[in-house]
């Protein structure tokens, strides 16, 4: 079926590899599994996706496709959660780091609130990793597992929120 579709289609524009019954089911198994309704469109677009690259490889097409795409989609769900779980973990860290005691007086207040401010502007992605290097001392290891990504990535991150904190910091006289 999936070959078929490939081959009717025209230019790089493919069939939708699952029918309106498929998808109806892709998203309730989805919402079962607990994903919130926000994210059930992302989930059925990886359900496509995986479809497409079955195609793509070449794969045989699998039998009964709204089932496949149901299990398929029961293991999005799990992922999911995984990172749900993942994400919780490293806030609760990150809110036991809050409880430590830090040391008072006016030149630790200033700098406080300027690495605070820097931080705010900070991509993302560049906060999350420095926070939890030099925050919650986690090695770079240990960043690339818990955040799923490459330890090179950790380490360019860093890198670049680094440089861009000290410049602000410089930029505001208090370093």
């Amino acid at each position: 079926m999936l070959r078929r579709k490939a081959r009717r289609a025209q230019g790089d524009v493919l069939d939708d590899p699952l029918d309106a019954a498929q998808e109806r089911r892709v998203r309730a198994v989805l919402a079962l599994g607990g994903v919130p309704q926000a994210d059930l469109p992302d989930g059925v677009q990886q359900v496509r996706l995986r479809l497409l690259e079955r195609a793509a490889r070449g794969d045989e097409a699998p039998r009964d496709v709204s089932a496949w795409a149901a299990v398929v989609a029961s293991n999005l769900a799990m992922d999911w959660h995984r990172a749900k779980r993942r994400q919780e973990r490293v806030g609760e860290r990150l809110a036991s780091l809050r409880q430590l005691e830090h040391p008072s007086g006016e030149d630790t207040s200033v700098l406080s609130l300027a690495v605070a401010q820097g931080l705010d502007e900070l991509p993302d992605a560049q906060r999350q990793v420095l926070v939890l290097r030099f925050y919650a001392d986690l090695p770079v290891r240990g960043i690339a597992e818990e955040l799923g990504i490459p330890e090179g990535t950790v380490k360019s991150r860093l890198h670049t929120a680094v440089r861009a904190l000290r410049a602000r910091l410089h930029e505001d006289e208090v370093v």
